[in-house]
């Protein structure tokens, strides 16, 4: 029968054991819970239950994934779905669902909602969303369902300290706000430093207002280089081949602000067992396309999908055939950083260095 002490050795390992990605070997669930807060990049289907044109719950969308189209805007997971994987979490209910199924809020809930921006208004031209505060009061109700899972009150204070907060805001305050003037009337409010100062001290205030509902380690993702999207570049702002520089440059304006406010809140609560990371996601980004063929990169300024395929098409039409070869495109569709790509992105924000995530990476977060 064999020696009993090994088998038992053996099933430990396999139970303790619960990733292998590209040589990363991961080990048990490394976080209690995982919330995320954000827009389109990381929605796991809430916009399916609002009243809304930003929606992704159609085929093409959802291709590559195991349940087709749930209402992720990529062509199967999202960042958030493959650095789940990474931390041996299961995959985030979207909150609209948490109502009628409470089985998995204990170990996190999506809250992000496609157009949803730190300010209010941004996304309104596309309809409802959760914007951040709303996201927030959403995780304030999911809360209250917490506190009657875990009586103990002091046991819900540690699985809220020891939870991974992620959020990802920001890209729809420009690209549905910002910079679109005949709608809204920030750009003549507004030069793009203030404008970025107005986004940081909002998105301040909800930070701490989450911190202070009793999570600490909080992802801070930047903006992308938002003027090297095919929705930008199909504007013709650019010469050919390059992205549109204005706008890159005011993702780079608000991100250094957030990395200056990771400083902060680093230094303004370093006693109270926090962590404020700023994930790079720009910096990552831009060295994918400038060095695509390194990654398996081919397409880099259109999406697998939308008609023929174009610069200028936005989302994917329901039902249209998108590219075969998806593996080989940066964008899924004209605004949304594909699968392949999103693995990327997660594997780095879990185990890269400081140019990826500062000052330490998510990976290293969780041994805190």
């Amino acid at each position: 029968m064999g020696n009993p002490w090994v088998i038992i050795r053996i099933i430990c390992i396999t139970l303790f054991v619960s990733v292998s990605w590209n040589n990363e070997v991961v080990f048990g669930q490394q976080f209690p819970a995982m919330f995320v807060f954000g827009d389109s990049l990381v929605d796991c289907g809430n916009n399916n239950y609002l009243s809304s044109l930003a929606k992704a719950n159609y085929v093409p969308y959802g291709i590559d994934f195991f349940a087709g189209p749930t209402g992720r805007f990529c062509n199967g997971k999202t960042i958030i779905d493959f650095l789940g994987d990474l931390l041996g979490l299961p995959l985030l209910p979207p909150f609209a669902t948490t109502f009628t199924d409470r089985r998995n809020i204990l170990t996190g809930v999506n809250y992000a909602s496609a157009a949803a921006g730190i300010l209010d208004e941004s996304g309104k031209n596309l309809g409802d969303r959760f914007s951040l505060s709303q996201q927030v009061e959403n995780f304030k109700s999911t809360l209250g369902q917490l506190k009657n899972i875990i009586i103990d009150e002091r046991k819900l204070q540690q699985h809220l300290e020891k939870s991974l907060v992620v959020m990802n805001l920001g890209n729809n305050d420009y690209i549905n706000n910002y910079l679109i003037p005949s709608i809204y009337s920030t750009s003549s409010t507004y030069n793009p430093q203030q404008y970025a100062d107005l986004l940081i001290h909002h998105y301040t205030t909800h930070i701490m207002e989450l911190y202070n509902l009793g999570l600490r380690k909080f992802l801070l993702a930047g903006i992308g280089p938002l003027g090297c999207m095919p929705s930008q570049i199909a504007t013709g702002l650019a010469p050919p081949g390059k992205c549109v520089s204005y706008v890159n440059d005011m993702a780079l304006s608000f991100n250094n602000r957030l990395l200056s406010l990771v400083d902060q809140l680093n230094s303004n609560h370093s006693n109270s067992n926090s962590t404020f990371v700023y994930g790079n996601t720009n910096g990552l980004f831009t060295e994918i396309l400038n060095n695509p063929d390194s990654y398996g990169f081919t397409e880099t300024d259109r999406g697998c999908c939308g008609i023929g395929r174009n610069r200028g098409q936005i989302t994917c039409l329901p039902f249209s055939i998108p590219c075969f070869n998806r593996d080989q495109y940066i964008f899924w569709d004209a605004y949304h950083p594909s699968q392949a790509f999103n693995q990327i992105v997660a594997r780095r924000a879990y185990s890269g260095g400081t140019s990826d995530c500062y000052p330490i990476n998510v990976k290293q977060m969780a041994q805190i």
